[in-house]
């Protein structure tokens, strides 16, 4: 062991599981063997936050789209992600959540589509960034219900706690095992204690469309970012592009909260894997204008971000060279601790007997030289890896 690594080790993958971690040159039977000598090893990354990628977005409601993104993001080390909606209509979202079902099997090019992620529409019109608000709304029992019922594999649901309503959401969602999500919102400190009972025990994309100090009557109130560092109930994830937060606010984010409960995340929308241009946020029936430039996609106006471009490689390449991350603890933050979070770390997340065959292999620089999906090789450029 050094700096966190296993120098040298033998990985046996049997199905789709590991089989076993052995010493190097075990001589353990296989009928085949990858000599990976000079790469790192990891668990695929695991994103739990992604609206699209490769010209393609999820909102857009077609295999074709599922198709698309997933295989963009699986060439970039992701083996398993959680495709995200943006708020819009009931009729929109069903749409969707039908597409997710026809398509949960996945792709043998894609990362696996873990569950689904449902980003708004009960947020904060103030705090909606590049969510249309048109389709904001408070929560209402009657839909919320629907929309579960209508797909068993929501996993996580991003809502502005301080809405009416929404604690008792927040419960609903615990007892059907989904993750309810602070974000989108102007929630204070006090609001964000009230809400972790209630099953808010996540923060999404932190610093981004949430609240700070506020003053009240003179009063300084702590907001979202505060409670994310005082409240060890919370994880948090960041859009670690180096775009979206700066060096000294990834590297906070990263001392102060830490791999245990730090996620990195692409929030990528359909411009991922390009890097100029235009591109459109959300559905192409309903989505809104946005340019490419500078790594990062904008409003036109070009005062507000509206979403990443990035992959996950990236994102641990950011956290290395800007947040000062070493690279087992870059890596955990894409593997070991979103799978934790999504009550997934039984299967996914490390590289251990019993658990998922899916691996990134990757350079010192973090170039993707190889990606085994279910101990199946299904992306391989180890040439330029090693350039």
């Amino acid at each position: 062991m050094q700096d966190g690594c296993i120098t040298r080790c033998d990985i046996l993958l049997r199905g789709k599981a590991v089989d076993a971690v052995l010493p190097p040159d075990s001589g353990a039977a296989a009928d085949f063997a990858y000599d990976l000598a000079g790469l790192y090893v990891s668990a695929g990354f695991i994103d739990i936050h992604v609206h699209g990628g490769g010209e393609h977005d999820f909102m857009d409601g077609t295999p074709e789209a599922y198709h698309g993104a997933s295989a963009l993001h699986l060439r970039h080390g992701t083996t398993a992600m959680v495709p995200t909606t943006l708020a819009a209509s009931k009729e929109e979202l069903l749409r969707s959540f039908s597409v997710f079902e026809r398509c949960r099997d996945g792709f043998a090019d894609g990362a696996k589509l873990l569950g689904l992620h449902i980003e708004g529409p009960y947020i904060a019109k103030s705090q909606c960034g590049a969510q249309d608000p048109r389709f904001i709304r408070e929560p209402d029992p009657a839909e919320y219900n629907e929309l579960l019922d209508a797909c068993p594999h929501i996993l996580r649901w991003t809502i502005a706690p301080e809405l009416p309503g929404a604690r008792e959401m927040g419960l609903a969602l615990l007892a059907r095992g989904v993750l309810p999500s602070i974000g989108h919102s102007e929630a204070d400190s006090e609001a964000v204690r009230a809400a972790i009972p209630c099953g808010y025990r996540h923060v999404t994309h932190l610093y981004s469309a949430m609240s700070t100090i506020v003053r009240k009557a003179g009063f300084r109130h702590a907001g979202i970012v505060e409670s994310a560092y005082l409240y060890d109930e919370l994880s948090s994830e960041i859009i670690a592009d180096g775009c979206h937060l700066p060096a000294p606010l990834l590297q906070l984010a990263y001392r102060h909260i830490g791999p245990q409960r730090l996620v990195l995340v692409t929030d990528a929308m359909r411009g991922a894997g390009q890097t100029q241009g235009e591109s459109i946020l959300g559905s192409l029936e309903n989505g809104q204008r946005v340019i490419l430039e500078d790594g990062v996609a904008k409003m036109p106006d070009r005062t507000a971000f509206a979403g990443s471009i990035c992959t996950a490689d990236r994102l641990v390449r950011t956290m290395v060279t800007l947040a000062g991350a070493s690279l087992p603890d870059a890596v955990r933050m894409i593997t070991e601790t979103p799978a934790r979070v999504l009550g997934l770390s039984d299967f996914y997340g490390r590289v251990e007997a019993g658990r998922a065959a899916d691996l990134a292999v990757f350079d010192h620089t973090v170039r993707i030289a190889m990606v085994f999906k279910d101990g199946a090789v299904c992306f391989e450029n180890r040439e330029e890896a090693f350039q």
